[in-house]
């Protein structure tokens, strides 16, 4: 019975130009397309597993007031909405991006269009006075001030009997 596999697991390969043919030959498919488009796409999506997952919001409270802030990196004001709807505040963030590539060789452009959304909201104990909330934005730091509404107090009475 005859093999050309070789008996002896611990003998080594006396050939290593097959296993760098073979190598080249593994690096050039993964480099052309579109295993190429799909091994991008792949890293993308895990450098961010999940891309509709919410920013991060952190909320602290004063004395006076409710003070949230939302950290979002790279997006620019005209991105962000804040709604308010009696008890609720929304922060809504709408990022849009455009990819134009053109092949001169093979005379081709290809276009890709990309729209997420992401929101976050918080619940408050109290309606929201919309007049009254002030927000800002610097640097990729949204801060949103809600004032604390003050409420009635209520003196109790001593029954005498």
């Amino acid at each position: 019975m005859s093999s050309n596999f070789p008996i002896d697991p611990n003998k080594k390969e006396k050939n290593p130009q097959v296993l760098n043919g073979f190598m080249r030959s593994m690096n050039q498919f993964f480099q052309e397309k579109p295993v190429k488009n799909f091994l991008q796409q792949m890293d993308e999506f895990f450098s961010n597993p999940f891309p509709n997952m919410a920013f991060p919001v952190s909320v602290n409270e004063t004395e006076s007031a409710t003070i949230i802030k939302a950290e979002l990196p790279g997006i620019n004001k005209e991105q962000i909405q804040l709604d308010i709807f009696d008890h609720h505040l929304t922060i809504s963030v709408n990022h849009q991006d455009i990819i134009t590539e053109e092949n001169t060789k093979t005379k081709t452009f290809h276009t890709s269009q990309t729209f997420k959304k992401s929101s976050r909201t918080i619940a408050f104990p109290h309606p929201i006075d919309e007049k009254k909330v002030k927000a800002s934005y610097q640097n990729g730091l949204l801060i949103i001030k809600v004032p604390k509404q003050k409420g009635k107090k209520i003196m109790i009475e001593d029954q005498s009997s």
